[in-house]
């Protein structure tokens, strides 16, 4: 099903993102717990055809006739060229250079004939675990998303969690438990209050995001875009959550954690965590289809998952779930299980993923870990050990790859869709200039 250009009814959707095969066992497993848990509200899925191979657009087809999600091809989004190296990619981290198609998100009116009322955006490393909408689509939000001319032009969100309880190098010193907004929340209805003035408490998770689509938000934010230096947008770490943050600095509401529930939340947040009160959960860092569940037999068959084996429980759910999507596919759609299951970890684990798949799993925390005191930690390169990492408005900016920096691998056309990529022009006159983030700050969970 693809995109339509005339007018109807409005209507409320989720939309996510796929850009890359690897990915394909989430976004599945994302439409299908959606549709099991809010059937009236569909899932838009937008995907990029020129970076993924037919066997993945046709498993999306296939999923689409069993949990009705709306196909949507887009343009792969990367930075424009820099004007000092002639570059069209400078993202420090190849794993995140998809993150910037995410902004297309706020291109989107109507889909399918009908104008699109209220839009709210989940990562594709999520499962719906409950029925999110009543705490998304609500009278509350609304007020706040359909401000005046002037006022507009927001978005509500989940905080950022700066509790760093794993010592991540790479953290701002400003991370700490008691400067998250979810440490003094009393119980797992709280919600917590947008602090602008702070910067742990007034930044947010662009993994779940919800928005009224019109022409002048989307203005609003593909205009910032185009209007930022080039150089400037290479700085930022984690694209597409430190741009938005910049962009919607003080123009953003707090969600219900329960509609963006890190898995990590589980054992660090244990004041607001609880298990039949998670709607969304999400699967941050190494993801659970790359591994399986192992057991502890000398530890009361403690569940063992994760890149410090403490996501056991939260990664056993999304297996379970697997598991029950793949008997109801295997009777009308095997050929949906097996293009997915070359995606999802087999009985050997680890050793069966490719580089693709392993940048996802125990590969993705290398990011976090290779900076150490401001220097590349580990490695035995001479050159290496000499080079000063150079500093951009997150921390060090890596100019050559290291281990776990391969991220989700160099972008492979698809060649049966060949398509030039669009490169944004700054307008003519003075465009606005978006301020780049301070000195240390990050508002992402790698």
């Amino acid at each position: 099903m693809s995109p339509s250009s005339s007018s109807a009814d409005s209507f409320n959707v989720y939309a996510t993102l796929l850009t890359r095969p690897s990915y394909l066992a989430g976004a599945i497993l994302l439409s299908h717990t959606l549709h099991k848990h809010s059937p009236s509200t569909p899932l838009i899925i937008l995907y990029t055809p020129g970076t993924l191979p037919k066997s993945a657009v046709k498993a999306l087809e296939e999923e689409s006739q069993s949990s009705k999600c709306i196909l949507y091809p887009i343009e792969y989004l990367r930075l424009p060229a820099s004007e000092a190296d002639g570059k069209d990619d400078g993202i420090v981290a190849e794993r995140f250079i998809d993150t910037w198609t995410k902004l297309r998100v706020f291109e989107i009116l109507e889909v399918n004939g009908r104008k699109i009322d209220r839009l709210c955006f989940l990562d594709a490393d999520m499962m719906i675990l409950c029925d999110p909408s009543p705490l998304i689509f609500n009278t509350s939000n609304d007020e706040y998303l359909s401000a005046s001319e002037g006022e507009g032009h927001r978005i509500a969100a989940t905080h950022v969690c700066v509790c760093n309880l794993d010592s991540d190098s790479w953290a701002p010193s400003s991370w700490k438990k008691e400067n998250c907004a979810f440490t003094p929340l009393p119980n797992s209805d709280a919600i917590a209050p947008v602090d602008p003035s702070s910067e742990t408490k007034g930044i947010f998770n662009s993994g779940t995001f919800v928005f009224h689509p019109s022409p002048s938000i989307q203005t609003f934010v593909l205009d910032a875009f185009k209007n930022t230096p080039v150089n400037d947008l290479r700085k930022l770490k984690f694209p597409d959550q430190d741009f938005l943050n910049t962009v919607f600095h003080d123009r953003w509401a707090s969600l219900s954690w329960r509609t963006n529930a890190l898995k990590t939340w589980r054992y660090w947040h244990p004041n607001i965590w609880a298990d039949d009160q998670v709607a969304v959960l999400h699967y941050i860092v190494d993801k659970p289809w790359t591994a399986r569940v192992k057991t502890s037999v000398d530890n009361q068959n403690r569940k063992i998952a994760g890149y410090k084996g403490d996501d056991g429980e939260t990664h056993s759910w999304w297996w379970d779930e697997f598991e029950l999507w793949k008997t109801q596919r295997e009777q009308d759609s095997p050929d949906l299980v097996v293009a997915v299951g070359k995606y999802v970890a087999g009985e050997k684990g680890y050793e069966d993923l490719d580089d693709d798949m392993k940048a996802i799993g125990h590969g993705a925390q290398g990011f976090a870990s290779k900076w150490k005191d401001e220097k590349k930690a580990g490695g035995d390169d001479d050159s290496d050990k000499k080079q000063e990492p150079e500093q951009g408005p997150h921390g060090p900016i890596l100019r050559k790859k290291v281990l776990g920096e391969r991220g989700h691998g160099p972008v492979v056309r698809n060649p049966d869709f060949v398509q030039d990529q669009q490169h944004h022009n700054q307008q003519d006159g003075k465009p606005r200039k978006w301020k780049i983030p301070p000195m240390g700050s990050s508002y992402m969970e790698p």
